[in-house]
């Protein structure tokens, strides 16, 4: 056989392996998050989300609103150094991103079965 046939025969069952994936996977809500960073924001979007009332002020004032905020919890970057991730009960963890050219961070508390937003920053 050929090397050409080879590799004619790979590409084939390649792609007939990707649609049977794609077929299998299609509608499930599957995700790989293998990162520290990924899991841990996967972690604090699943639970319910409270805000401090200093962030509440920021809210009514319109500095910030709900969506920014929530836009920043999902593809916010963590700042590990800044964060306090092995504190009792609840570990607290500084999430940063740029929002309309502005750095904005924001202290997380990611407690077991709730997340408070703590300051804005």
């Amino acid at each position: 056989m050929k090397l050409i046939q080879r590799i004619g025969y790979y590409l084939g069952g390649f792609s007939i392996g990707l649609v049977i994936l794609a077929f299998f996977l299609n509608g499930k809500r599957v995700s790989c998050d293998y990162g520290p960073q990924a899991r841990v924001l996967k972690k604090i979007n699943s639970k319910k989300i409270e805000y401090s009332p200093s962030v509440i002020e920021l809210l009514e004032n319109g500095s910030i609103d709900t969506a920014s905020i929530k836009n920043i919890l999902l593809n916010g970057k963590i700042n590990f150094s800044k964060s306090e991730t092995r504190k009792k009960p609840c570990g607290f963890y500084f999430i940063e991103k740029q929002v309309n050219q502005k750095d904005i961070s924001i202290l997380v508390e990611n407690c077991d079965s709730l997340t408070t937003v703590k300051e804005i920053k």
